[in-house]
C-alpha cells in the first residue's frame, strides 16, 4: 500500500498550537531573560574588568552584603541558582578574602557566610555602580510606567515556581 502523501500545510492545520514552534520574540520568559541578561551584562562588564568578579560572585556578594549569616543553600534559594555555580562561586570568594566562612554555634555540617573587609570594600565600590546602571535603565520610562513596572514584578515574582 502507498503512504498517503500529505502537505506540510495540512500537517500543520492538525497540530496543535501548543506544539507549533515558539516565536521567541514574543514569548515572555525568553523576553524577560534577554532583557535580565542585558542588563546584568552590562553592569558586569564594569565590575569584572575592575575586579575579576563574575556574575554569580558578585550576586552570591550582594545576597550576603544584604543578609549576612547565610549557608551557602539559603543563598542559592535566595538567588535561584544553581548551587553549583554558587559553590564555586564561594570557593573563589573565600580564597580570595572577600567571603569569611564559619560554623553555626559549632555545628560543622551548617557554614555561615559573611563578606569580609576586604568584601565590603569591593561591595562599596560595586553597589553605586549597580545602582547607577539601574537609575540609567529606569530613566527610560515615566513615573507611571515605573510604578506599573514595580507592580508587574512584584506580582509575577509572588507565583509559586511549579
Amino acid at each position: 500500500m502507498k503512504p498517503v502523501a500529505r502537505s506540510i500545510a495540512s500537517v500543520s492545520e492538525e497540530r496543535h498550537p501548543d506544539h507549533a514552534p515558539l516565536e521567541l520574540e514574543h514569548f515572555l520568559p525568553y523576553r524577560l531573560s534577554i532583557l535580565s541578561n542585558a542588563v546584568s551584562q552590562a553592569i558586569a562588564d564594569d565590575y569584572q574588568r575592575r575586579f575579576d568578579l563574575s556574575m554569580t560572585e558578585w550576586r552570591v556578594m550582594a545576597v550576603l552584603a544584604r543578609f549576612d549569616g547565610l549557608s551557602a543553600r539559603e543563598v542559592a534559594e535566595r538567588t535561584l541558582m544553581d548551587k553549583v555555580a554558587v559553590s564555586r562561586a564561594l570557593a573563589k570568594l573565600v580564597e580570595a578574602g572577600w567571603v569569611t566562612r564559619a560554623t553555626h554555634d559549632g555545628d560543622k555540617r551548617r557554614s555561615v557566610l559573611g563578606l569580609s573587609e576586604a568584601g565590603w570594600a569591593i561591595h562599596e565600590v560595586v553597589a553605586p555602580m549597580a545602582r547607577a546602571h539601574e537609575r540609567n535603565l529606569l530613566e527610560k520610562l515615566d513615573d507611571e510606567e515605573r510604578t506599573w513596572l514595580v507592580r508587574i514584578l512584584d506580582k509575577l515574582q509572588a507565583i509559586e515556581p511549579k
